[in-house]
């Protein structure tokens, strides 16, 4: 299936809603829905002003927006997509699970150890990546980032469907995706968390 990016590069707007994977933006009174990693879903709240740096990926059935919290990460979530085989998906899930300068960490000393981490990328995905990005990502910097931990969802029920549902929206099946939640069954972590390490747990898991 064709597959490109068009020129919707920012948005400024409001939030409307926020989900575990993605947040609704109204822009000029027109709703933007953009996939976006479990972070940044975490970070934004209904009715603040945001500005959303984004790639709209253009296929023939569909146009989808995904969103970053920095032209960085647009830029190395768009660079990834010239990688055979690392579709859109898989790059906003590289993303969730590694920030940007880990990234290109890891591309640079060819870790594949840590390129396997990442949803839907084993061990020959990752020596592609590792090859054909290259250099392209850049020198990382020396700056350390720290994430902000998230509240936990009211039950532990209710954090499991949503893990379940974002993690099949990122390509794993339903029993993949249970198998993960029930190891981390009473760790008590709400659902941005609960995500991202079933992320890590899921991410070696495919060839």
């Amino acid at each position: 299936m064709n597959e490109r990016n068009a020129v919707i590069s920012i948005l400024r707007g409001t939030v409307a809603s926020v989900g575990l994977d993605h947040i609704d933006i109204v822009v000029g009174g027109i709703g933007f829905r953009v996939h976006v990693t479990p972070a940044f879903a975490q970070g934004a709240s209904r009715d603040q002003e945001m500005t959303v740096f984004t790639s709209m990926i253009v296929r023939e059935d569909s146009m989808t927006l995904y969103g970053f919290e920095s032209a960085d990460e647009r830029d190395v979530f768009t660079k990834m997509l010239s990688v055979s085989g690392i579709g859109p998906k898989i790059a906003l899930a590289a993303l969730a699970v590694l920030r940007p300068d880990d990234l290109r960490r890891a591309v640079r000393d060819q870790d594949l150890s840590t390129l396997q981490r990442i949803p839907g990328v084993g061990k020959k995905s990752a020596q592609r990546m590792a090859l054909e990005i290259g250099d392209k990502l850049g020198t990382p910097a020396a700056l350390p980032g720290a994430q902000t931990a998230a509240a936990p969802a009211p039950t532990e029920d209710a954090v499991a469907s949503e893990v379940s549902a974002a993690l099949v929206g990122l390509g794993w099946s339903e029993a993949q995706a249970a198998k993960a939640i029930e190891k981390l069954a009473g760790s008590g972590l709400g659902a941005s968390d609960m995500l991202r390490a079933a992320l890590v747990t899921l991410g070696g898991g495919r060839g």
